[in-house]
Parts: structure tokens; C-alpha cells; sequence
């Protein structure tokens, strides 16, 4: 997924002649925090509410602190991923969009990015989630596969997230069936450490119910 196929059909630019009161109109009517200037197809920045409240320019036109806007963008082959992370980075809710010649096309919103994301990664497709937590010189992605394929499921999508200040990965699993009880007995036979599980309760209770009566059939020997 590129940038260009990501664009807002709704979010339109300011102007360099608009007054800041009407920019931020703007903004709260599509609810972001930014917005592209752009004037006759001319990308000049990003202008955000705090930088219109800062520099007082709620009844001044924004052009006349043009040369303080943020000129940050993302150009229209780049990866989705690409734009996640500036997007995440810079703390942005909108990302404009360039050619290669510098002709604006478009933005991106925060909401157009999510629900890309959860249609990219098979968010809202029918199936349950797990979560492992595995140190970096256990992780084997074939062996997790052989493991879940092996009880005839299916792997929809894959997050890892390395743990601040630890050599553990935090694994997010979004399974293709809500019935995981075989394959997160599985795990727990290859000692993996099962962290979460989002599936119906009554799945739950019968696998905690399970593991309950294997402990005491091991505390009466």
C-alpha cells in the first residue's frame, strides 16, 4: 500500500491568506490537529492549532509566519509503513502528500491510516488473537507456524514488539479461528509464555479449566 492510495477525499488545505480562526474551523470540522498550506498547488507546510495559538494568529493570515511552518511530507511511492512511522514519530494527525516534482496531491489522516491498517493486517477479519512472550534467542517465526498450522489454523497477521530495556519480544498472533484452546495448548507444551488470549469466555474457562486439572492430578502423586 502507497501513499498515494491512502489520500483523504475529504481533508482540503489551507490557504496562506486564510486568518488562523478559520484554519482551525477547519480543522475541528475534520478533526485533526494539522493541515496542509498550500498555495495554486504549492506545498508550504504544515500549519497545527498550537503553532496558530503560539505565534497569536488567530486573526492574522498565516502567511505572514510562512517561513516557520513545518514542511515535513511523505512522497506518493512511499509505503504505508513509511508514513506510519514519520506519522507516529513526529506525533502528527495529518501528512501531506507530494509528487516527485513537489506538486501537492493530497493528505493522509490518522483515522485514514488506522483503517487502512486494520484492513492491511486482517484486523477485522472473523478469528482470535494470542500473545507470546519469547526471549530473542528462542524466537523461531518457523517453529510458532509449525506449531499453529499443525492444529489446522492459519496466521492472518504478525506484530512483534521488543520490550523496552529486556531481550524479550512481545509476539501478537491474529489467528484465523476464535476456537484457539488446541493451539494455545500447544504452546504451553513447547513452554512458551502464553501472555494474553482474546477469545469467547467460555473458551477460556475451558482451557483454565484443563490446565486447573492437570495441576492437581500433579500435586496428588
Amino acid at each position: 500500500m502507497l501513499a498515494k492510495n491512502l489520500i483523504s477525499d475529504v481533508v482540503t488545505a489551507a490557504r496562506s491568506s486564510e486568518k488562523g480562526r478559520k484554519i482551525l474551523n477547519s480543522m475541528d470540522v475534520y478533526r485533526v490537529s494539522h493541515l496542509p498550506v498550500v498555495d495554486d498547488g504549492r506545498y508550504l507546510g504544515l500549519v497545527s492549532d498550537k503553532f496558530i495559538y503560539d505565534l497569536n494568529l488567530l486573526n492574522q493570515p498565516i502567511g505572514q509566519e510562512i517561513e516557520k511552518l513545518d514542511t515535513t511530507h511523505v512522497h506518493e511511492e512511499q509505503h504505508i509503513f513509511e508514513v506510519g512511522i514519520l506519522m507516529y514519530k513526529l506525533k502528527l494527525s495529518v501528512m501531506p502528500v507530494l509528487e516527485a516534482t513537489h506538486t501537492y496531491l493530497g493528505a493522509i489522516t490518522l483515522y485514514d491510516l488506522a483503517r487502512r491498517f486494520a484492513r492491511y493486517f486482517s484486523l477485522q477479519e472473523p478469528g482470535g488473537v494470542v500473545v507470546l512472550e519469547v526471549n530473542e534467542t528462542d524466537y523461531s517465526l518457523s517453529q510458532i507456524s509449525q506449531i499453529i498450522e499443525s492444529n489446522d489454523t492459519r496466521v492472518l497477521s504478525f506484530f512483534m514488539n521488543k520490550l523496552p530495556g529486556t531481550h524479550t519480544l512481545e509476539l501478537v498472533l491474529k489467528l484465523d479461528k476464535e476456537e484457539l484452546s488446541p493451539v494455545i495448548q500447544a504452546f504451553m507444551r513447547y513452554d512458551y509464555n502464553v501472555k494474553g488470549i482474546y477469545l469467547d469466555h467460555s473458551m477460556l474457562n475451558d482451557l483454565y479449566q484443563d490446565r486447573y486439572d492437570q495441576f492437581m492430578k500433579f500435586m496428588n502423586i
